[in-house]
């Protein structure tokens, strides 16, 4: 004989009566990992099998809920062309007080790259300091940057120099457009990066926002796609972060957030977004006091990350209660 119960507000029919250990099994419940209400009684799992459901009966059946079934980042190690560095972070070596204090704020900051810039030698005062003196390039690896080009040309004959005065082919490439804003010039950008690549160079290049451009450069060949912030030296954080997410989501090269950070939590945000690492040189060496800031850095990048891995909630406009409405007895 047939029999109709309603389960969780939803009409079920039974080809007859049927133990509620034997209904449970046959849906699939764990019953040790579940709860059962039979017309407003709860059932207590030693009853199962002597409980008969009957027609009419009304049945709740309940259990605990998480939530948050999106697939988690996976946690891949930061790997520039071929190289695995520990440290997300990367500061510059310009506008320090001092060498010293350049070198006391890369200790604090726990980075393992410095990016250098090309000079000419001081003729009158060749025994003058020098940044190898105080931070030594057999110890953190050297990027030769080529700040202050604003051409294809300028850009690689420094590099050709800088590979010439310490043998690195690993080297950052910025060609500016105008003196005011410091803007990458993006055409002039790829022209270089492709001579640079040609002539056996890897290449991390500074560019704009633009995920379309970052593609690009991804497309030819840089080994690491740094999109601004926001203007260098402005330290007003990130002003488009819609853009450096979709850099992001289509890059299979590493993202590294490059010019316009101002504080720890401007580091953060560029590394919640999903970047591969945080370079800077201003919002450290133009801090009151650059070696706490740089140790300020180095904790925003990883409390960054891990943000990020862990996957931040939803943004919504009005409250969300924490224990779900749905379900609800």
């Amino acid at each position: 004989m047939a029999v109709t119960v309603t389960i969780n507000g939803e009409t079920r029919h039974l080809g007859g009566p049927v133990s509620l250990s034997v209904f449970l099994k046959g849906m699939g419940f764990d019953p040790a990992k579940i709860a059962v209400e039979r017309n407003l009684e709860v059932v207590p799992r030693s009853a199962y099998d002597a409980t008969v459901l009957a027609e009419g009966d009304r049945l709740e059946i309940v259990q605990f809920i998480g939530g948050g079934n999106e697939p988690k980042p996976e946690n891949k190690p930061l790997v520039i062309a071929g190289r695995t560095f520990r440290s997300r972070l990367i500061i510059g070596t310009g506008k320090y007080k001092s060498y010293a204090m350049n070198a006391a704020a890369l200790e604090a900051s726990g980075a393992e790259m410095v990016t250098v810039a090309v000079r000419r030698v001081n003729l009158t005062d060749p025994g003058q300091e020098r940044l190898s003196d105080f931070i030594d390039p057999k110890r953190y690896t050297y990027l030769p940057n080529t700040a202050g080009c604003f051409t294809g040309e300028d850009a690689v004959r420094t590099l050709r120099l800088a590979r010439e005065a310490g043998g690195w082919t690993l080297v950052k490439l910025e060609v500016l457009g105008d003196k005011k804003t410091l803007y990458p010039n993006m055409i002039e950008t790829l022209r270089a990066t492709e001579l640079l690549l040609k002539e056996g160079f890897q290449v991390m290049v500074y560019c704009n926002d633009d995920p379309l451009m970052a593609k690009r450069l991804e497309d030819i060949g840089a080994c690491a796609i740094m999109p601004l912030a926001a203007p260098i030296g402005s330290g007003l954080g990130v002003q488009n972060p819609v853009g450096i997410r979709l850099i992001v989501e289509e890059a299979k090269v590493p993202v590294i957030v490059d010019a316009g950070v101002g504080t720890a939590s401007d580091a953060t945000v560029a590394m919640e977004l999903g970047c591969d690492g945080v370079l800077m040189n201003t919002a450290i060496a133009e801090a009151k006091d650059p070696v706490t800031m740089a140790a300020a850095m180095r904790h925003a990048v990883e409390a960054g990350r891990l943000a990020y891995l862990a996957g931040r909630m939803p943004k919504k406009r009005y409250a969300d209660p924490s224990s779900p409405l749905a379900g609800l007895i």
